[in-house]
């Protein structure tokens, strides 16, 4: 049997301060849709934040993401128009008493924002057979949403927003982008600096839905037969 090549280190708790800053990065994390500076990202800084998200847990260590960096104005323009194509048809989805509310909630910052990044799920990566994903194939996307969640938590901490559009038609996001067929995009994140952050989530200050209570989402041990 074969040992192992890596070393094992001490398993410590982080200090107070450290714990601090990473449950305030947590709590204080939004989604930025208009609150987009111009300055641009610096590319040390913008490389840090693709570390962060290439540092996430995948199953099996298949790390499927790729992540596309987009700056190009067409692009970009693309993807605008793209999303609103899709957003008028989302619009009509609800009910007609909350269709104006939706409208006058903006859910992207395509042409605002100075990078756009879609991060993307390699459905091949790792082969055909992948160590944890051989039950359930779709723990390749999971994965890859947690690149996306490290990548916002350590924009928090470098002050720069993150916004998530995820309202396209993926046939379009697909042909904006040439990907190919063995590869889903997962994430569209607007990326820039902002100078102020909401208290609260966007969506509960505007109205439209408040946090669930925790209480009220925590079952022990089996799904409890009143709910």
């Amino acid at each position: 049997m074969t040992s192992p090549s890596g070393a094992l280190a001490p398993a410590f708790a982080f200090s107070q301060a450290e714990r601090d800053a990473l449950y305030r990065a947590i709590e204080t994390r939004r989604d930025v849709r208009s609150q987009f500076l111009p300055d641009p990202l610096d590319p040390a800084l913008l490389r840090r934040l693709l570390d962060a998200a290439h540092h996430a847990p995948s199953v099996g260590f298949m790390q499927p993401w790729n992540f596309v960096v987009i700056q190009d104005r067409q692009v970009k323009a693309d993807l605008r128009a793209a999303f609103a194509r899709a957003n008028d048809e989302a619009r009509e989805m609800f009910p007609e008493e909350r269709r104006e509310l939706y409208g006058s909630i903006k859910l992207q910052g395509l042409t605002e924002a100075p990078v756009v990044l879609v991060i993307t799920c390699d459905h091949t990566r790792g082969g055909k057979v992948v160590l944890g994903r051989t039950h359930n194939p779709d723990t390749d996307l999971y994965s890859t949403a947690c690149a996306a969640q490290n990548l916002a938590l350590a924009a928090r901490a470098e002050g720069v927003g993150v916004g998530w559009v995820s309202i396209f038609r993926e046939a379009e996001l697909r042909a904006i982008l040439r990907l190919p067929d063995h590869v889903t995009p997962v994430a569209c994140l607007c990326l820039g600096h902002v100078a102020e952050l909401y208290t609260e989530p966007e969506l509960q200050a505007r109205g439209w839905r408040s946090r669930l209570a925790l209480e009220d989402l925590i079952f022990q041990d089996r799904w409890p037969e009143e709910a």
